[in-house]
This record gives C-alpha cells, sequence and structure tokens, in this order.
C-alpha cells in the first residue's frame, strides 16, 4: 500500500509537501552530476545553500578514501545538525547526492529524490518546532555510486559518527513503485522491528523476507558502510520499479513518479518525530522478529512462533484429513490424485514460462541490451505469463461428477505448503509468514469436513492472507530480480491459486475460465510485443569507446555491445572483429560486462599522462616504489592493471591504504589493482613494494568521459532513441600505456636504525559493491 495521488498544490507548511520535494529534484536533476563533473560542485553549493535557508549551519568534509575493492576518490560530504534537548544518541538522515557516472544520469531519482525527501521532512520539522531530545545530523554523502567512500569517510574519520545511534537511508533502484523498508542489522532485528513499528508510519510495506534476499544481492547501499564499520543500525527506504531508468540518462525529473516520492515522504516525516524523540541508545538484540506489511498496518511476532506455528498447522491438517476420512467425505485415492494437477500445473506452468521467455529473447534479441534484466514492456510479459498460469490451472482442476472434489484436491497443496514452511523454519525464517495463508486454507478444509458444506463468504475471508501476503510476491520477484526468474513467478501463481481451491475449484465450466485466461495473456502479449521496440522515451542503450595504446600507437574503436545498431555500426562497421584481446585489464562492471567488437580508429594526439617514479630503490629484500601519475588533459579515471601474479606489500594511494588489503595486495592474477576517480584533476601517487626478485609488470587506463564532447573527435550524436549503457565505461576517451620502473635500481643501506615511530594515514576498509 502506498499513496495514490500526491499533492498537486503545496500542502500546509506544517506538513511534507510532495510539490516542494519536486522543486528540489528538478534543481538537482537539471544536468548530470556525478564526482568529478563540473555540476557536481554546483549540486554540492545548492545544497549548503537549501540547508542555510532552513537556519542550519552546514558543513563540509573532504578527504579521500579506498574500498576494500581499490576504489580511490577524495569525497565531498556535505552536513548539517541540529541540537536537540539532551546528550543521547543522534537520529542521522542520509541521502547521496552525487549521480551515477558514464551514462549522463541526471540522478533524479537516484538520489536526489532522496535528498529532497529528506530536506522538505527538515522543513516542516523545523517550521513546527517540533520539541525533541535527540539531535538530528543531516548527511548527503558523495561518491556512494563510485564504491560507498563517502560514507566511509563519515564513518572512519568524522567525530560526529561515534554519536550517532540510528541512521535513517533514502535511496532508489529504479523511479516508481512502492518504496520498500529494508533494515540493516548487525544481531537481531528485535528492537528495530518494534520501534519502525512504534514510528507508525502510514503505509509502511515491508516483510521480513525481503531483507533475507537483499542480503544474498549485490546491491549495498551507503547504510552498509554504517552498519559494517560504524555498527551503527539503520532503515533504508528503497522504490525499485521502472528498473530500467536506474543508472540511465532516463533518470530524470520527467520519470520519477509523484506517488513514489509522496510514499518517500510519507516515511520520513512520522519517523522523523518519533526517533528524534526515541531512546537510541541500545537498538542491539539478540532476538529476531518475523514481520510484514497489510494495508494500513504492520504485523510483528517473534521468530519463536514460527516452529508452534507450524507445528498447528500440522496438527489441524492432520485432524481434518483423519475427520474427513472418517465421516467418508474425503478418501484416500482421491487425496492421492490430487497431486498429480498439483504438480502437473506447477511443471507446465514453470516450463512453458521458462521456454516462452527464452524464445521472446530469441525474437527479441534486442530485450538483452536491458543489463537491468527488466524491459520496459516487463510489467506486460508478468501479467501475461501469469494469465497464463491461471488457465493452464484451470485446465488441470476441471471439475468431474465428485461432489466437491476441490476440498479433496486441497490436501495436496497443502502439504506442499507445510514441506515448504518446514524448510523456511530451518533455513529462512524471515519468510515464516508464509505459513498463515496455510492455517487458513486448513481452516477452509476444516469447515467442510465438519459441517460437509462449504460457505463461499466464508471461503473469501478466509482468502484474503493468500491475496495479501503471496500474490504481491507474484509482481515483486521478477521486478526486484529480473524478467529471468518469472518462472518461478508461474510456480508461485499455482501454489497461491491451489491454496483457493475452495474458491476456484467451485467455479463450474473451467474450461471457459481457462479461455478467458488464455485471451487475457494473448491480450497482453501482443501489448507486449506492439511495444518492444525502441523510443525516444523507451531509448536502446548502446557503447562505444576510444582506446588508444600508446606503446604501440595503434587505436581502436569499442563496444559492449550484442546487438550493434546503426549508430555503433558508423563505427565499427558491418562486420567488426570480436574485441576479444581488449579484455586483458578487466574493467568494472555491475553486470560482469566486457568489451564484444572491435574496429580499428584513427590514431590521435592527445596528451598521455607524465609517469615519475619517485622512489624506485631496493632495501633488504623488498624493491620499493612511489609512483606518481600526473594527468595532462582533463581526465576522470584511472585504472590500474597488473599483469603478473607478484604480491604487492604496504599499498597506499594519495596517502590512503585498505585494510583489508592487509598491507599486501595479491595481484589476482592480471587482475585491477586500483581504480581512482580524479576530481580537480589531482594526480595520483601510489607506493608499495615487492620481492626485490620478482618483476614489476603494471598497466595503465587513463579514461576521460569525454568522447562525444572531444575537441579531436567530430562523431555524430545518437539517435533520439538512444541513450548510453550504464554500469560500463563508456563514452570514453582511454588512453593504455605501460608503468615502466627506471632503468636501474639502487639497493639502500641505511647507516642506522630509526626508531622513530611513523604514524600512518588513516585506513579504511569497506567491503562494499556498486550500487
Amino acid at each position: 500500500m502506498m499513496p495514490q495521488c500526491y499533492d498537486k498544490t503545496e500542502a500546509p507548511l506544517s506538513e511534507f509537501s510532495t510539490q516542494r520535494a519536486l522543486e528540489t529534484v528538478k534543481k538537482m536533476s537539471a544536468k548530470p552530476h556525478f564526482v568529478g563533473s563540473e555540476n557536481h560542485e554546483v549540486v554540492a553549493n545548492y545544497l549548503q545553500m537549501a540547508l542555510r535557508n532552513l537556519g542550519l549551519e552546514p558543513s563540509v568534509q573532504e578527504g579521500f578514501t579506498m574500498t576494500e575493492k581499490g576504489t580511490l576518490v577524495k569525497s565531498k560530504n556535505i552536513l548539517a545538525r541540529i541540537k536537540g534537548s539532551t546528550n543521547g544518541k543522534a537520529l542521522l538522515l542520509l541521502s547521496h547526492y552525487d549521480s551515477a557516472p558514464h551514462s549522463f544520469s541526471k540522478g533524479a531519482s537516484d538520489d536526489a529524490s532522496g535528498v529532497a525527501t529528506i530536506l522538505e521532512s527538515i522543513r516542516a520539522f523545523l517550521h513546527n518546532k517540533t520539541a525533541h531530545k535527540n539531535d538530528v545530523i543531516i548527511l548527503f554523502t558523495d561518491a556512494e555510486e563510485l564504491g560507498l567512500n563517502g560514507a566511509a569517510l563519515f564513518v572512519t574519520q568524522h567525530q560526529w559518527a561515534k554519536e550517532v545511534g540510528l541512521a535513517l537511508n533514502f535511496e532508489a533502484r529504479g523511479s516508481s513503485g512502492p518504496s520498500y523498508m529494508l533494515m540493516e542489522t548487525n544481531q537481531g532485528n528485535a528492537k528495530m522491528v518494534e520501534a519502525f513499528k512504534a514510528g507508525k508510519a502510514t503505509y509502511p510495506v515491508s516483510n521480513s523476507l525481503m531483507y533475507s534476499i537483499y542480503k544474498m544481492l549485490p546491491n549495498d547501499t551507503d547504510l552498509t558502510v554504517f552498519k559494517e564499520s560504524g555498527k551503527i543500525q539503520g532503515f533504508n527506504f528503497a522504490f525499485i520499479d521502472s528498473h530500467f531508468n536506474y543508472h540511465t540518462q532516463q533518470d530524470n525529473y520527467e520519470n520519477l513518479d509523484r506517488n513514489t516520492l509522496a510514499h518517500q515522504g510519507s516515511y520520513l516525516f512520522p519517523l522523523l518525530q518519533y526517533f528524534s524523540n526515541a531512546d537510541l541508545t541500545d537498538l542491539n538484540s539478540t532476538e529476531d522478529q518475523v514481520y510484514f506489511n497489510v494495508p494500513f498496518g504492520f504485523v510483528t511476532y517473534p521468530f519463536a512462533w514460527i516452529l508452534p506455528m507450524l507445528v498447528i498447522a500440522f496438527i489441524l491438517f492432520a485432524l481434518f484429513i483423519f475427520i474427513g476420512l472418517g465421516k467418508r467425505t474425503m478418501r484416500v485415492d482421491e487425496i492421492i490424485k490430487g497431486f498429480i494437477p498439483l504438480f502437473g500445473a506447477m511443471a507446465t506452468a514453470g516450463l512453458v514460462t521458462y521456454v516462452g521467455w527464452k524464445l521472446l529473447l530469441h525474437f527479441n534479441p534486442q530485450y538483452n541490451d536491458i543489463l537491468q534484466g527488466f524491459t520496459y514492456n516487463g510489467h506486460d510479459y508478468i501479467y501475461a505469463f501469469v494469465s497464463l498460469t491461471l488457465a493452464i490451472c484451470f485446465l488441470f482442476y476441471q471439475n468431474d461428477s465428485k461432489r466437491n472434489p476441490e476440498m479433496s484436491q486441497l490436501v495436496a497443496p497443502l502439504f506442499l505448503w507445510i514441506l515448504i514452511n518446514l524448510g523456511i523454519a530451518l533455513q529462512l525464517p524471515g519468510a515464516g509468514f508464509l505459513i498463515i495463508p496455510v492455517l487458513s486454507s486448513s481452516l477452509m478444509l476444516g469447515f467442510f469436513v465438519l459441517t460437509q458444506k462449504s460457505r463461499w463468504l466464508l471461503n473469501v475471508f478466509l482468502a484474503v492472507p493468500t491475496v495479501i501476503i503471496i500474490v504481491p510476491f507474484i509482481t515483486m520477484f521478477p521486478v526486484g530480480l529480473g524478467l529471468k526468474i518469472m518462472f518461478g513467478s508461474s510456480i508461485l501463481t499455482v501454489l497461491a491459486f491451489t491454496l483457493l481451491l475452495p474458491i476456484f475449484g467451485s467455479f463450474s465450466q473451467k474450461g471457459i475460465w481457462a479461455g478467458l485466461c488464455f485471451a487475457v495473456a494473448l491480450g497482453f502479449f501482443i501489448k507486449a510485443h506492439q511495444s518492444a521496440d525502441y523510443t525516444n522515451k523507451k531509448a536502446k542503450p548502446n557503447s562505444l569507446v576510444y582506446l588508444l595504446n600508446t606503446d604501440t600507437n595503434k587505436a581502436n574503436w569499442a563496444t559492449y555491445d550484442t546487438n550493434l545498431d546503426e549508430w555503433t555500426k558508423s563505427f565499427l562497421g558491418e562486420n567488426p572483429k570480436p574485441a576479444t584481446t581488449l579484455n586483458s585489464d578487466k574493467l568494472y562492471s555491475k553486470y560482469g560486462s566486457e568489451f564484444t567488437f572491435m574496429a580499428e580508429a584513427p590514431v590521435k594526439n592527445i596528451n598521455k599522462p607524465t609517469i615519475e617514479f619517485l622512489r624506485d630503490t631496493i632495501k633488504g629484500n623488498q624493491h620499493l616504489y612511489k609512483i606518481r601519475i600526473t594527468p595532462n588533459r582533463n581526465v576522470n579515471r584511472y585504472d590500474i592493471f597488473s599483469n603478473n601474479s607478484i604480491q604487492l606489500h604496504n599499498f597506499r594511494a594519495n596517502g590512503v591504504q585498505s585494510i583489508n588489503f592487509n598491507s599486501n595486495i595479491a595481484s589476482k592474477t592480471t587482475g585491477k589493482l586500483l581504480t581512482y576517480y580524479v576530481t580537480g584533476n589531482l594526480p595520483l601517487e601510489i607506493e608499495f613494494s615487492i620481492n626485490a626478485k620478482e618483476k614489476l609488470d603494471l598497466e595503465l587506463l587513463e579514461s576521460s568521459f569525454d568522447l562525444m564532447s572531444h575537441p579531436q573527435f567530430n562523431l555524430a550524436k545518437r539517435k533520439n532513441w538512444m541513450m548510453p549503457t550504464p554500469f560500463v565505461l563508456n563514452d570514453a576517451v582511454i588512453l593504455k600505456q605501460q608503468i615502466k620502473p627506471s632503468p636501474k635500481a639502487v639497493e639502500v643501506k641505511p647507516a642506522f636504525k630509526r626508531n622513530k615511530a611513523v604514524k600512518d594515514s588513516l585506513t579504511i576498509a569497506v567491503d562494499s559493491l556498486q550500487p
């Protein structure tokens, strides 16, 4: 449940206004503002001004951080603080203000929406002169899109971090849909669940299964840093629908769903009032709770109830079968036969959906261009395959001459659901709430065997748990995990259908119902087909880079695309060569993309960087290096690779060290050592040592994100139905060269021992993934 309309006129100053929040989104998302871009500084200045306009005193925190994966960047965090009446733990409100690089993303949803939600809520909070005990810290982090670096900078280096008791983080992985609450906890969630429930958010959307799945996916947020490095717990609020807009140029003001922004406000405004006065000193717990939302409500109960509820469900199941057999309202052979349509429908629906989606990909290869895995017409395909699954269910469960055969057929799915919940109790207790629909359907069976009557009104009432608990997952899973798992939604549809057999099974002329469902499915397939092509509002992603090897003085065009279009073919030709040789240095991509095709390109006279060996000496059995790389053009990124399997000890970059390297970086067998996102054209300095007997073999890729505007390239613009591919280094001018050591190294033999302690730069450890 979420707000279905937003205030088209400004709400009173005492309330959260979606319209006022939209003004902030519009100003922030006027242009891309990724780290290192000119507009990044414009947005940073705008946010400081916005905080001043609220009567606050903003401050800026700047510094280098390096993540466990070797992402180095100088971040610029923007902070403000509202003093409370006591000196307890502070409440932190958190969003990042940088947009995604490479793809011309304007960052309206990700994450101007989060920043706007915080600013508008704080405005109303201050206007109301809300009395509050706790300090409220506002933190707009930088470089979240690169590796959570801004959050790492705050957690490890800012004095306020130790005073935070709870963090509320507002994020996005799409541009529409409900905002889901996801918890970040270090131990049990019981106190966090109770605290959220006490906050009385108007439209909570969440369940304890979602976070269990979330933890398995590579979608960490800034809040992950707070949990892991700062031991600070918190709540994420993020929306994920229209995932195809995520990190693309279509993440703009126009595409942000107004209802979604209103939903974000419906969380923060009441929670801010509650948590600013709540006790935040100890939200840790050794116990866990199951939780899930219902319309206008939030249900919770302890994990300790899961097993007893499962036992009760089994006892009722066995008791009702025993009574049914005793009263001869059920027969053993009919019960056993009930497994045939159950497994038949599951297997058929799952196979038809799996094969059907593969065939659709074959006949629509352009769907593979959407790396997010959810196509523009994805919802139509979900509705089509769900309708097709319902048709299959009706065909498998056609009535015969027996009286109320659906009750005997209900036994098989109940037994299967009990087995599923047994597995849940042992392996995935966060999904323990799935026993509730089983209990409800068991009561349908029980009423029948006790009275030998089936009351449709009672059955409809008992069907409510299945509808509100299970049915939402049918669409949620493909939206969150991609259309490739639609077959799972089809199987879940069968499982939900069979729990409701006392209703659906009583339908007469199931062949007609099956025909209607087939017709609906066909209608959605036709609708999806008609919208399968790209348009200027649903653009085709494509990619192009210019790669110049300065050692060989050879240049190539390269792309990550598997389906070349007229624009990419104008550079690569009709028959480009495979780009296998360009993938020796594997650049990071969230979805593992590599260069697919390449073609020769003209060699341009582009200034390569200056590489200086500031230290190149041998001390004992170690070879010590300090290398400075200075750009001689406007650049955005450096990637350094090792071409052999040597170990680099005491590795530092621009004065910082990642503790998870344990002072020893294995080169990961020709892997990447470092990605440095450049700000202000600041040089890169790295220092390390290797075994004196080893040979240094490093390679540098220097990239600028200006291929489309570079003065030496006069490239045709993309068509209006095209856009840059996200999640990859795109629209870039890349120079590749060896980092060559000095011709001769000098062994250093110190004349005396030094006992002076040298204080290392603060090390930063963040186990992070690209969001």
